[in-house]
């Protein structure tokens, strides 16, 4: 599990597998969470969980985490 923040636009991204190949998420799924975030899922074409992308990541995410994270890239 990997975690890269970007603090200007204050999106997180939780990748769940090692490296997602460009193409490799088919499916999206978006939930708005009660704390103001959303949450997008990614899924691959059999059905995986691949990667949650956090909008509004202040909201939704514990600012420990945030600061743990590696920035957009790293």
């Amino acid at each position: 599990m990997h975690i890269e923040y970007d603090h200007e636009n204050d999106l997180a991204y939780v990748s769940l597998v090692a490296r997602i190949a460009d193409g490799t998420a088919v499916r999206q799924f978006t939930l708005e969470t009660p704390s103001g975030a959303d949450l997008n899922l990614d899924f691959d074409e059999a059905g995986r969980l691949l990667g949650i992308e956090v909008v509004g990541a202040r909201a939704g995410l514990p600012e420990e985490l945030l600061r743990q994270a590696s920035g957009p890239g790293e």
